[in-house]
């Protein structure tokens, strides 16, 4: 049986994977980039100028060009998923860097550390909760952005249902696909709170003890 060209479990099957592959790879390319950002001046002076130009484009502008360049397939709708995440993760990699504790940099300066143990022991774990911020932020901006690009041009997912639903003029299928693109956004954001709250059991252990 099913609706728009598949059953449910298709719908969201193929939703899920889209915003997986657009978050993942956002978080890959974001939040290298802002902590890079945040540490050194220089590419900050070379990197910042440019993303300050892009930042403010919304993200569903980039559908007309990613269609454009990649057709009505999954990679164009991976590009304004990736576009919408990727925003957030370099900005909140970005400020975590920047409220690091002045003094544990210039400690770690004084005893040589080297690089790779200072990013693994100091930066890392300095900045992770801003990191985390914005990871939920990301994730938040992928469904959103889904639903949008999954209105042009998609065979099956969430985005589909709603789109095909709204041309029958059939509310009761547009509720359903709401209520499960809120469902599958929520179970989503529960697992990275898991994620984060282990990645920062360190922090919650010290806060504790204080």
């Amino acid at each position: 049986m099913g609706y728009a060209n598949g059953v449910l479990i298709d719908h969201v099957l193929r939703s899920v994977t889209l915003v997986t592959l657009g978050f993942l790879v956002a978080i890959c390319t974001g939040v290298p980039l802002g902590l890079w950002m945040g540490w050194s001046r220089k590419a900050e002076a070379v990197i910042n100028p440019v993303f300050l130009i892009i930042r403010p484009i919304p993200p569903l502008a980039w559908i007309p060009l990613a269609i454009l360049w990649l057709g009505l397939g999954d990679m164009a709708k991976i590009l304004v998923i990736w576009f919408a995440a990727f925003v957030p993760s370099v900005i909140n990699a970005y400020a975590g860097v920047r409220n690091l504790d002045k003094t544990l940099i210039e400690a770690a300066q004084m005893l040589g550390t080297p690089f790779l143990t200072f990013v693994r022991e100091i930066l890392l774990p300095g900045a992770s909760p801003m990191i985390f911020t914005g990871l939920r932020l990301s994730l938040q901006a992928s469904w959103t952005t889904l639903v949008a690009a999954e209105l042009v041009g998609a065979m099956t997912g969430l985005g589909r249902v709603l789109n095909a639903a709204q041309q029958d003029l059939y509310p009761g299928m547009i509720l359903v696909g709401m209520i499960v693109v809120t469902l599958c956004g929520w179970l989503m954001t529960a697992a990275l709170g898991v994620a984060e709250r282990r990645a920062l059991s360190w922090n919650t252990a010290s806060q504790a003890g204080e």
